[in-house]
């Protein structure tokens, strides 16, 4: 949604409500873990009453653990941490976990996915940054497919059913790659909501792979 016209919100909202989408997705940032401000608890608590799927919110943040109570309030259902803030990465996801929500963990482009072997049996997402996150319209790192490859296999040698999310510089013509490597859920926004006819493109999205 960090690509959505803010001007009209309400109606960008009801256009994910009726699409193809399953889940929302709300990039939070706070100009230190990255170098961009996003929003935070009280926009995405007003976004929640118009909207009617998944709320997966992704906190490029640092100390995420002292908002976790907040972000659930707010309407979270999915909360993902960074694993380059998180020195107590079990700890965390079992606080978000007991706090009734889904746990994701998300990598960098330059952070390996073995980080995560030791942890993957406690995560519920783990969130491929493919673009260096900050900012929406970015072009997508081909390395990112060798990266979604590695972590399925870890998945399924380790028999978890941690889903793959790949966020950055996901389009038409990519999203089939994407997918075919091992790729859950795509996160879309400048791909979506630049196009003429954004549910259509959600559509074709939903089809890549097919």
């Amino acid at each position: 949604m960090l690509s959505a016209d803010f001007l009209n919100l309400g109606r960008d909202i009801e256009m994910v409500n009726n699409s193809e989408a399953d889940w929302f997705h709300l990039d939070v940032m706070d100009g230190r873990f990255v170098p961009n401000i996003s929003y935070g608890m009280s926009i995405i608590s007003t976004m929640k009453k118009k909207a009617t799927k998944t709320f997966d919110v992704h906190l490029m943040i640092l100390e995420p653990e002292k908002y976790f109570e907040e972000f659930k309030k707010a309407g979270a259902d999915i909360l993902t941490i960074h694993q380059e803030v998180s020195p107590h990465l079990h700890r965390s996801l079992q606080a978000i976990k007991a706090l009734g929500m889904k746990a994701g963990v998300a990598l960098n482009p330059s952070t390996p996915v073995h980080t995560l072997e030791d942890v993957l049996c406690d995560i519920d997402l783990v969130l491929i940054m493919s673009v260096n996150p900050g900012f929406g319209g970015q072009k997508f790192i081909n390395h990112s497919l060798h990266k979604i490859r590695q972590l399925k296999d870890m998945i399924k040698n380790l028999g978890t059913e941690t889903l793959i999310e790949v966020d950055g510089g996901i389009t038409l013509e990519n999203a089939e790659l994407v997918i075919k490597a091992g790729a859950d859920a795509l996160v879309a926004g400048n791909t979506v909501f630049s196009s003429p006819d954004p549910a259509d493109t959600i559509k074709k999205l939903k089809q890549s792979g097919k």
